[in-house]
């Protein structure tokens, strides 16, 4: 004898309450009854405002443990972004895109309707996008702004500081004792990332190397900084250099740090001339290269190449990004961010100051988390020289 829908319903409800997120198909199999049967009755108790539906999974509307879990957003709400969680990331930028894509997976699975908001180049593009997405009712912010230089990081401070949702930065870490300081944040260990990068050449054998890095961000900038310290406090290494990884990387109008090594360029702004890394390796007599980001890299081994230098047989390479280092002609072993992981633990540090749960008001989170070295055969050991 059929199961009366009514009863079905009150055992998935009996169900999910318990346990707290069940997947449909698991639901299925304990209910005996097809996916697309649990899928229906799972849709009806959302309409009926009893249990939250995300991506093949029932949730309550309180947890097991009692609290209030975080709202979804439900069928037949206005198009508008009432109860949606904006997402702010420049354009352009495909090392964000993969950040915004584990942000929205995390999102999408709790039942969070997303905005993603794309802002252009032009300095202070992500404010009025802010302040559109709260004057629609979004309840948080997740955002990675530009800040192609000091000054448009500190343009920023006095607004962003004063957002009145709940807010996670992306893969940006605001200066210590700024308004920014106590504002929640996920980013990428760059000086882990860098001193992977150098430690694999020294290890190799390389002892003079060259960073070839953009300034227009702040992780250009943290990589710049890293690596200066860290070639400078190694004493195996007997030269070293910062320079621009191409001309449009530089950070834009307006005061900025200038670049940490020796021989490293003036970045305030005006354009640089193209690399000559071919000739700035015979000048060091350098035999590896770093290289920032993934792009440029990838040019500055074609120019190599055109120069007759061959990596890694007559310079080894690391790229810092690792967007597209694998897909070159000769594939670049690189530094890899954890750039879907960053946009899933901010999505979920910011899910955990939706939710009302004890403890969601607690301390201000700065979290890292360290990069990896894939290595593809782009760096070699050094051959010692024969008599």
């Amino acid at each position: 004898m059929r199961e009366p829908v009514e009863l079905r319903r009150q055992r998935i409800m009996a169900v999910v309450e318990s346990r707290g997120a069940v997947k449909v198909s698991v639901l299925a199999a304990e209910l005996d009854v097809s996916v697309v049967t649990v899928r229906r009755d799972v849709e009806e108790l959302t309409r009926a405002g009893r249990l939250r539906r995300g991506h093949g999974v029932a949730r309550p509307l309180r947890d097991p443990a009692g609290t209030a879990a975080v709202p979804a957003a439900r069928e037949g709400e206005p198009a508008g972004e009432g109860g949606a969680v904006a997402l702010v990331v420049p354009e352009r930028h495909s090392y964000l895109y993969e950040t915004l894509h584990g942000a929205r997976s995390v999102l999408e699975e709790a039942g969070i309707r997303i905005a993603l908001h794309i802002a252009p180049q032009s300095a202070g593009a992500e404010r009025p996008l802010v302040e559109r997405a709260l004057a629609d009712g979004a309840r948080g912010l997740l955002i990675a702004p530009r800040w192609r230089n000091a000054l448009s990081e500190e343009q920023d401070y006095g607004w962003l500081a004063d957002v009145e949702v709940p807010t996670v930065l992306m893969e940006r870490r605001p200066r210590p004792g700024s308004a920014l300081h106590a504002l929640d944040s996920v980013c990428s260990d760059h000086w882990y990332g860098t001193h992977l990068a150098v430690e694999h050449l020294v290890a190799l054998g390389h002892r003079r190397i060259v960073l070839a890095a953009r300034h227009d961000s702040p992780t250009a900038r943290t990589v710049r900084a890293a690596f200066a310290g860290i070639a400078a406090g190694r004493p195996e290494v007997e030269d070293w250099t910062v320079v621009l990884s191409s001309p449009d990387a530089v950070p834009g109008p307006g005061p900025d740090e200038s670049g940490s090594g020796p021989g490293a360029p003036s970045v305030s702004g005006a354009h640089a001339p193209d690399l000559d890394l071919a000739a700035l390796l015979r000048e060091r007599g350098a035999t590896a290269a770093v290289l920032h980001g993934d792009v440029d890299a990838l040019m500055l081994v074609q120019r190599l190449a055109e120069s007759g230098v061959q990596v890694p047989r007559d310079c080894s390479v690391v790229a810092y990004d690792d967007v597209v280092a694998a897909l070159g002609g000769t594939p670049l072993t690189a530094v890899a961010p954890p750039k879907a992981e960053i946009g899933r633990a901010a999505a979920e540090l910011l899910l955990h100051r939706l939710s009302g749960a004890a403890g969601a008001a607690g301390p201000v989170r700065r979290t890292q988390l360290l990069p990896e070295l894939k290595v593809r055969g782009s760096a070699r050991a050094i051959t010692p020289a024969t008599d």
